[in-house]
């Protein structure tokens, strides 16, 4: 039989849908985060214990004073157990769907009630959406939205929607048809008939439709976890990956809390808004004779009264303490309560590095937000925007899966290890296995199975599709997919009883420490080499969080440091994650400021701090980068710099004058001789910082047949006969009028002067348009990044040697200014240094210069008092 595979076509359907539809998703996903935002705002905003006193009131109302106690007393254990603000997060999600899910159901129910077509149409999609697995609705919700609230919500509604809609098909359905009939004969139209009679007679079976639709719900939002939706059940999924016993049960008990609450609360309010229902508890109480104050009830108002004064009063306290939380303060608080999505795969070094930058990240006045997910759901989080970064990339091996599939729209930030390495391993005390080979033939004393981690891991693919075939291990041994805890407590288990077990590990990894093992030995380099692990954040990270991005560049971690910590978590219990970090920072003085070094923490002064500086420079990309980033070294370091812009012959002019005091773009020997011929003996040469650089012609790529400058030859027409110059001021405007006639081009092009930003527009709109042009750049400039511009050979030498760039100054600089001197004389930028720091000024826009420079600056921590020392 032909494979036939409908998922493939699913998979297509979803990248059309979000390549088509995106508008439709951004709505669904506003309408669904911003309905959750509000009811977790007015129910994470007061004080736990009057909230409890609230929902209290409200089953004192519903049921009586039992049911209120009971509820309070539910309540404070949730608090008690620290889980206040994780369980009003689930309680929104379950109100939330709710809300949606009714406002959708009830109309469906009774349409389907009212037509058999409908009704017909409607149930085989109602037997889908009830009997399809919940895990299956989290797919594509991810895809179409990420992880996070909005996939959770709506999962929630599809999964929850079933019986809302049968339980009102059949209530409007049981309504004793001889009462429709008599309505309708003393002429009650069809919609009074509908609100008068079928709707309030069907409202205890609607209203259980209802309660069970709110428990459908609670119990999709804790499976919603999987796909970081907030809440109890990312508690609860934590603590099954991760084995934690005691927040499992923790979790459990809070879950069931809030189900017997609403379940009691629901089902209450049936006989509160149903007539029968009113009319059952009357005559139940009458009963009772004089023992009916057990059952008593406040009346609404009653209740509604003292719910709004409670509220009031959580409000108030919440107010009031808003302002008294502590904040990272002076130059720590870089942040300046910025938030930060982070996300980790619940593997020992993901874990350990993800809560030690949450730590940091809150010292330096950011709000870091963690959130534990599969790599699968991770990845696709990364790739779609809502995680920021995960600092447990594991290439180029074990992740290359999704690098392959998301690489486009992530961002490596460093490596911070490596290399590491993967491996199975066993007991020490299993002897005769040493090596991978060795496990062949030896199947049924391991029970035929290798423990492994997180199916969605690359080791396990490999392990799979690769290891166990190439040792003919296939057949012989199942790999049992788990999770990294499950294997470890395996493995523990193993051990404590003396049982041979194989399972699947990686190096470094705290295990080692811990238990006597042997790693198997890969004779056949079936793993692959060893991997580095990466920080990768969202496309675009670096470029919004200039100074995290550079801390996660420079981030390294060595064996020891790595194992202590995770040693250190492990110690400290489960639950105790950011504790145990804490104190593994107190073993570790100076650790923070090394990995997260304050900018502009703390502004030394010069030695000649209050002397005003002149500054100069003409509008070339490097000049303007340069001279706004002296510009703010300066001024930290106490200085009075004043910067002006001119073109070179002025400003050489000033220089030689005395009426500036230096600038930092002076092109020798080639551009700027004519400059320096006429004033050098009234200038100072104070140094190159950087060269050699280059004088070119170029052209788009996608011109072909011109890669030389003897390629310009005969083809004037293609460029309109002219070549886009820059300031006819500029040296290179001078030399290439002797380029043109070397090779024959003096006739035949006509070089328009113009200005830097002008030809850069020209390349712009050209390139825009896919239209030929030539035009005058040189090298190093952002051009060649921004545009597919290719540099045209020159054979014939025709520009000249390459340039170095000179910082130069006014005579006698060094005696006014000798610690400045000092500093420029040292002055030095490598192409990538200088190519960001233009990147980040063309970003910031025209007159924003000095703040963006300011802001490349901040994100190169140590760079000022690199380039301006202070003893």
């Amino acid at each position: 039989m032909p494979e036939f595979h409908p998922g493939n076509w699913v998979e297509d359907a979803v990248d059309w849908l979000q390549t088509h539809l995106g508008w439709l998703f951004d709505f669904i996903n506003t309408v669904l985060t911003g309905l959750y935002d509000g009811i977790n705002a007015v129910l994470g905003g007061g004080e736990p214990l009057l909230l409890a006193g609230i929902f209290a009131v409200i089953a004192f109302w519903l049921r009586g004073l039992a049911a209120g106690v009971i509820a309070f007393v539910g309540f404070v254990l949730i608090d008690l157990f620290q889980l206040w603000d994780e369980a009003m997060q689930t309680l929104s999600l379950v109100l939330a769907a709710a809300v949606i899910t009714i406002v959708i159901a009830v109309p469906t129910g009774i349409w389907a009630a009212r037509k058999k077509s409908v009704s017909a149409a409607v149930r085989p999609v109602l037997d889908v959406m009830q009997t399809m697995p919940a895990f299956v609705y989290l797919i594509p919700g991810v895809m179409f939205f990420s992880v996070g609230t909005t996939p959770g919500l709506l999962a929630t509604i599809i999964f929850s929607m079933p019986p809302g809609v049968r339980m009102t098909e059949l209530g409007i359905r049981q309504v004793d048809g001889e009462l429709v009939e008599a309505a309708e004969a003393f002429g009650t139209s069809p919609k009074h008939t509908l609100t008068r009679v079928q709707f309030p007679l069907a409202l205890p079976t609607i209203m259980a439709g209802v309660n069970q639709v709110i428990m459908l719900a609670l119990s999709m939002v804790v499976i919603a976890g999987m796909a970081g939706a907030p809440g109890l059940g990312e508690r609860v999924y934590a603590a099954v990956t991760q084995v934690q016993i005691g927040l499992g049960v923790e979790s459990g008990v809070a879950v069931v809390i809030l189900a017997m609450y609403l379940d009691r609360m629901t089902g209450a309010l049936n006989v509160r808004v149903s007539p029968l229902g009113r009319r059952a508890a009357a005559k139940a109480t009458a009963m009772m004779g004089r023992m009916r104050f057990v059952r008593y009830k406040p009346g609404s108002a009653v209740a509604l009264c003292g719910v709004v004064v409670l509220a009031l009063v959580a409000g108030g306290m919440n107010f009031a303490d808003s302002g008294s939380k502590e904040q990272a303060s002076g130059s720590t608080n870089v942040g300046k309560g910025k938030q930060l999505n982070m996300g980790y795969i619940p593997w020992d070094e993901g874990i350990a590095t993800s809560y030690l930058w949450k730590e940091v990240l809150e010292q330096r006045g950011f709000k870091p937000n963690l959130k534990q997910l599969d790599a699968g759901p991770l990845y696709t989080s990364l790739a779609q925007g809502e995680t920021d970064f995960q600092t447990d990339a594991w290439l180029p091996t074990t992740h290359q899966q999704y690098w392959d599939k998301y690489g486009s729209k992530m961002e490596k930030l460093g490596s911070w290890y490596g290399p590491t390495s993967l491996e199975l391993s066993v007991p020490s005390y299993v002897k005769g296995v040493k090596s991978l080979a060795d496990l062949k033939g030896k199947g049924k004393k391991f029970d035929g199975k290798i423990i492994g981690i997180e199916s969605s891991a690359g080791e396990m693919k490999i392990l799979k599709e690769k290891v166990l075939k190439d040792y003919g291990l296939e057949g012989e041994y199942k790999v049992v997919s788990s999770s990294t805890s499950s294997m470890l407590s395996e493995l523990k288990r193993s051990i404590q009883k003396k049982e041979p077990v194989v399972v699947t590990l990686w190096s470094p990894h705290w295990a080692y420490n811990a238990y006597d093992l042997t790693k198997l030995d890969d004779p056949k380099g079936s793993f692959g080499k060893g991997e580095k692990l990466y920080n990768v954040g969202r496309k675009g990270f670096a470029k919004d969080n200039p100074v995290v991005a550079s801390w996660l560049k420079n981030f390294h971690l060595k064996e020891k440091q790595l194992t202590s910590l995770e040693d250190k978590i492990q110690g400290a219990g489960k639950g105790q994650e950011q504790k145990a970090v804490k104190e593994w920072l107190k073993d570790h003085p100076g650790f923070v400021d090394k990995m997260a070094p304050a900018p502009g923490g703390e502004k030394k002064q010069g030695k000649d701090a209050g002397k005003a500086v002149q500054m100069g420079y003409f509008p070339w990309d490097e000049a303007i980068a340069t001279t706004y980033l002296w510009q703010n070294i300066l001024e930290d370091r106490g200085y009075k710099p004043n910067v002006k812009q001119l073109d070179p012959g002025p400003l050489y002019t000033a220089l030689a004058q005395g009426q500036m005091d230096f600038q930092t773009d002076a092109w020798l020997p080639t551009t700027h001789e004519q400059y320096w011929r006429k004033y050098k003996d009234r200038l100072t040469d104070v140094g190159s910082w950087h060269g050699p650089t280059s004088l070119e012609l170029s052209v788009p790529d996608y011109v072909k047949g011109v890669d030389s400058l003897e390629d310009l030859k005969g083809k004037s027409d293609m460029f309109g006969g002219k070549i886009t110059g820059i300031e006819s001021s500029a040296g290179e405007m001078k030399i290439l009028k002797k380029v043109l006639k070397d090779y024959g081009l003096d006739k035949e092009y006509k070089v328009v002067s113009s200005s830097t930003s002008s030809m850069i527009s020209e390349v712009d709109r050209s390139v825009k348009q896919k239209k030929p042009v030539v035009a005058t750049t040189w090298s190093p400039h952002w051009v060649y990044s921004k545009y597919p511009m290719k540099k045209l050979d020159d054979p014939k030498g025709s520009w000249g040697k390459g340039d170095h760039i000179h910082v130069t100054a006014k005579k006698g600089f060094e005696k006014d200014f000798p610690e400045l001197y000092g500093w420029l004389k040292d002055f030095h930028m490598s192409e990538d240094d200088l190519g960001s720091l233009e990147a980040t000024i063309q970003s910031g826009g025209k007159g924003k210069e000095k703040e963006s420079a300011r802001k490349w600056l901040d994100s190169h921590p140590g760079m000022e008092d690199k380039l301006a020392p202070v003893k």
